[in-house]
């Protein structure tokens, strides 16, 4: 109980200071703050003006961390439940909702995004993190910017855009359980051109736990990650670009649960993307518009000498959308096409989503711009069909609002409230099937089946005076027309509209540059982030959600001494959670408590030469688990015990 109280402790501290009267910021006002975000808003604009709560992983912070993928990047950050498991699945959750690892997006509840657009993939163990610029994370309801999925909020993972002298960088790293990764990449503008680009590849034999236990069928042959965004600027404030990412692993082992090991199980997967970007704005500002079409194709190929499985997603899609800025005023008008094929070993065979959506977004500025306002409505249809005999062609519709208010008490105090609506819509199977699988389970969909929805209030405060940045949020979500498997009489499987839930807690963050007190020319920040969750209850069954922990939290200490010495110890701590287990040995489904646990990471990565024009060399080391914890996010899948990288990079 102790954690507990310290997180009430943190929340009313952060309330205290927030009614304490404090001056204007100085000259030098935190540049996170002033940082160009785009996620809330759907195109530039300073973080200090975003009516939600919004947080930034920024560049600096993703090079200290030892995440090799943004699962394990966001794990560390701790924003949520986290669920990994060998196999390379990783999902990650946002007020007691979470990604989708198996299938694509659709079938989730908080939305991956990559560049602004939706990545075809809930699997965050997927997405590379060697060439991202920052990832921005909307905590929250998303849907009047983003549409279906976007309940719990979402993440967006934009990559670096290349700016200045060309540069690029070599690095290769060795480590515990037979680790070994490869990188390069060069990034930079030549005459209008832009481009900035990595490649890597990684492998890694089976792991220990961290009770010495030899978990077989755990390692990888081979992972490799492109990421490459190139630009040309075709006159002032006008830019077509081409991004491209690509992830594929052959033979990454899937175990089962380590009580129940199948050695000959193993996962191929590729998934793939590439984006063709017009971005223009004229001279003076007032108009501003974008253009996208992008094509991606997820593939997953499970093999199992009983139970082999293959599925594969195409997806393409188009955005477009223009914006008017006429001083104090910005209204954003725009167009979202998104269309899913999906073919499976597993019925049904075949289906396609449809979704055509329409948005307006609105925000205006009032007394010297100390007062925000923020608006938005979204209009989506939906339309599924099941192929091959297996069903038929359904559709919907959904309209999602939102509005927002910030307002200044001074120019580093910020109040911000907001209400937003999130959606789901239903599956294809659940809308449109109507077939009997190949174990004999007659599936019939139900066409009168509503979206899934949430209507979440949220009340909070940014504070950020120099050195310190406190960040505090205290939200109340209703989810309603849950869909919940029924049987018929006959034995039919469909699905209805009967769950309903309550989410509510409090959202905070805390860090200050130490070094500032001293007047160190050193970058010395300790930090803290949690999410304390006061209520996470199934109204059905007045039981707590499965696997939703009440209390999130990672803290630790970043320091770099701007000069080629950077180090980040990380501790996460995950709460306790009500999960529904199956037994191997027993063959019981049972509802049952998985205790809590807390990892500790270190990174230190130190230059050792420099050659001048030629570029430099820097050292780098890793522990990861660092007090060889027994952990497991997933019940019966423990997690690597105490494991150490070391490697070396040269950039020039």
């Amino acid at each position: 109980m102790a954690y507990k109280w310290c997180v009430f402790f943190c929340a009313v501290v952060f309330f205290l200071l927030a009614a304490v009267p404090v001056g204007a910021a100085e000259d030098n006002e935190t540049l996170s703050m002033e940082e160009m975000v785009v996620t809330a808003g759907r195109l530039p604009e300073a973080k200090r003006e975003v009516t939600s709560n919004i947080t930034v992983v920024d560049e600096e912070e993703i090079k200290q961390s030892p995440a090799r993928d943004l699962g394990e990047l966001l794990a560390e950050k701790n924003i949520g439940a986290v669920r990994e498991q060998p196999g390379s699945l990783t999902t990650i959750g946002l007020r007691g909702f979470r990604t989708e690892s198996h299938g694509n997006d659709l079938q989730g509840k908080v939305l991956i995004l990559l560049n602004g657009r939706r990545a075809g993939t809930g699997n965050t163990a997927q997405i590379a993190t060697e060439n991202v610029q920052r990832v921005e994370i909307i905590r929250g309801p998303a849907s009047v910017q983003y549409g279906s999925a976007a309940i719990g909020g979402v993440i967006n993972v934009i990559t670096k855009k290349g700016q200045g002298k060309p540069s690029g960088f070599v690095q290769g790293r060795l480590g515990s359980f037979g680790y070994e990764n490869a990188a390069a990449g060069m990034s930079g503008a030549i005459d209008g051109f832009d481009f900035s680009g990595t490649v890597s590849r990684s492998s890694r034999d089976d792991y220990d736990t961290g009770d010495g236990e030899k978990y077989e069928n755990t390692g990888y042959d081979q992972k490799d990650r492109i990421s490459l965004n190139m630009g040309y600027e075709l006159w002032p404030q006008n830019r077509v670009a081409v991004i491209y990412s690509g992830f594929d692993a052959d033979e990454v082992g899937a175990p089962n649960m380590i009580e129940d090991i199948d050695p000959n199980t193993y996962i191929d997967m590729n998934n793939e993307s590439v984006d063709f970007v017009y971005d223009g704005a004229t001279q003076n500002g007032l108009w501003s518009w974008k253009a996208r079409y992008y094509v991606g194709k997820d593939e997953y190929d499970y093999t199992d000498p009983t139970y082999p499985y293959e599925r594969e997603t195409d997806q393409k899609g188009t955005q477009a959308q223009v914006s008017w800025s006429p001083g104090q005023y910005r209204l954003t008008a725009g167009f979202d096409w998104v269309n899913y094929e999906i073919d499976s070993d597993l019925d049904p065979k075949k289906s396609e989503y449809d979704n055509p959506s329409y948005f307006l977004l609105a925000k205006a500025s009032y007394l010297d711009d100390r007062l925000i306002f923020t608006s938005g409505l979204r209009y989506d249809e939906f339309e599924v069909e099941i192929k091959e005999g297996q069903g038929g062609s359904e559709d919907d519709e959904h309209i999602s609002p939102r509005v927002g208010i910030a307002y200044f008490l001074a120019d580093d105090l910020k109040l911000r409230t907001n209400y937003g609506q999130g959606f789901k819509m239903p599956t294809a199977e659940e809308l449109a099937g109507n077939f009997v699988s190949s174990w004999g389970t007659p599936y019939q969909g139900n066409p009168n089946l509503d979206p899934e929805t949430s209507e979440t209030y949220e009340l909070g405060f940014d504070w950020y005076p120099g050195a310190l940045e406190a960040y505090l949020t205290y939200f109340y979500t209703d989810f309603e027309d849950k869909i919940e498997v029924v049987y018929t009489s006959d034995g039919t499987q469909t699905w209805e509209n009967i769950g309903e839930a309550t989410v509510s807690g409090f959202e905070g963050e805390v860090s200050y540059d130490v070094g500032t007190l001293f007047d160190c020319p050193w970058e010395i920040r300790p930090f803290v982030n949690f999410t304390y969750l006061t209520e996470f209850e199934d109204e059905e069954t007045d039981k707590e959600l499965l696997f939703v922990s009440d209390v999130n939290m990672s803290y630790g200490l970043s320091v770099s001494d701007q000069d080629g010495l950077s180090a980040r110890f990380n501790f996460s701590y995950v709460g306790e959670q009500d999960i529904d287990y199956y037994d191997p040995n027993t063959f019981e489904q049972s509802r049952m408590e998985k205790g809590g646990f807390t990892v500790a990471d270190l990174s230190i990565q130190k230059r050792i030469l420099d050659f001048s024009s030629y570029g430099d060399l820097s050292l780098r080391g890793e522990v990861r688990n660092l007090f060889d914890k027994d952990y497991a996010y997933v019940k019966g899948y423990p997690m690597p015990g105490r494991s150490f990288v070391l490697g070396m990079e040269y950039s020039f």
